[in-house]
């Protein structure tokens, strides 16, 4: 399978991109506004057919390329059944299966950081949203977040994948690329504080809200497109 991790700096976003070289069929992952060409020429150059591009939640930190990249390139716009995001070709459930060419992803519903966090299994690898981050976790306290379902989605669901499977977030704010379930649950220190510990301390995080996300939110309910313009 051929593999990009790419990332946006002002929002420290990683994008995915992944393809079947023998179809040129592409699935693209949480890609950002701002990277558009960049990324639209990474999958010219590559010589890519773009099937599906794929918001792990309504994200409230950028606006996501989705809408233009249907737009431009033809694709399906795909995101959480929960996110009732109208404009959206296909709502994604638990247990859906993304195809492109003979690969595939399996949708994970991992709410907690948002009500409409999705993560996409493959083979060997988790692309985890902002449900599980390395060595952390996304915040619970805004839009429909939950430290209860946030524990469960990661320790019910992502932490019963094989210790192996390699860990791809949307979000690193220290320069890591990866990490691995296995590390996850050995290292990760909010999840080591155990249940009550890790709701305690996701409940007195008090961190600032985005500093886009007046603007993110609404767009992102509209396939990153301004909802008055």
């Amino acid at each position: 399978m051929l593999f990009r991790q790419l990332f946006d700096a002002a929002s420290s976003t990683y994008t995915y991109l992944l393809a079947d070289p023998a179809s040129g069929e592409a699935v693209i992952i949480d890609p950002v506004s701002e990277q558009l060409e960049r990324d639209i020429g990474l999958i010219t150059e590559l010589g890519l057919t773009l099937r599906y591009a794929i918001d792990t939640h309504v994200h409230a930190d950028h606006v996501t390329a989705a809408g233009l990249l249907r737009t431009r390139l033809g694709c399906i716009t795909a995101i959480s059944a929960q996110a009732g995001v109208d404009c959206a070709n296909l709502p994604l459930r638990e247990g859906d299966i993304i195809r492109f060419g003979a690969h595939s992803l399996r949708v994970l519903e991992t709410p907690g950081h948002t009500n409409t966090c999705l993560s996409l299994v493959g083979p060997d690898r988790v692309f985890s949203g902002d449900a599980l981050l390395i060595r952390g976790c996304g915040r619970s306290d805004f839009q429909s977040g939950d430290a209860e379902r946030l524990y469960h989605s990661i320790t019910r669901k992502l932490f019963s994948l094989p210790d192996e499977t390699l860990v791809y977030p949307s979000h690193d704010y220290r320069g890591m690329t990866l990490s691995t379930i296995g590390e996850e649950k050995r290292h990760n220190p909010r999840l080591r504080l155990g249940h009550e510990g890790f709701v305690h301390f996701m409940k007195t995080l008090d961190l600032p809200y985005p500093q886009r996300m007046q603007e993110a939110v609404p767009a992102n309910e509209h396939c990153g497109r301004n909802p008055g313009g």
